[in-house]
């Protein structure tokens, strides 16, 4: 719910909010885009852009991985 709020708190003060996260975060992040957009609806926020991807990270014991990334854009409509 602290994500929410500072979304929340972000779109007080600016048109447009990039909710950005990786691997296991994702699920969070779309949930709180979700739950912003069904809060905001009467004021007239929407689902902007959203992007996908991975990144290539190096583990802490040498191995290189792939970590998926997203970010979702929020703007007023």
């Amino acid at each position: 719910m602290a994500y929410v709020t500072s979304t929340l708190i972000q779109l007080a003060n600016q048109p447009t909010v990039t909710i950005k996260a990786r691997g296991l975060s994702i699920g969070r992040a779309v949930d709180v885009s979700q739950i912003t957009i069904k809060r905001m609806e009467s004021a007239g926020y929407k689902i902007g852009d959203v992007r996908i991807g991975s990144e290539t990270v190096k583990s802490e014991d040498g191995r290189t991985r792939n970590v998926s990334t997203i970010e979702i854009e929020i703007k007023k409509a």
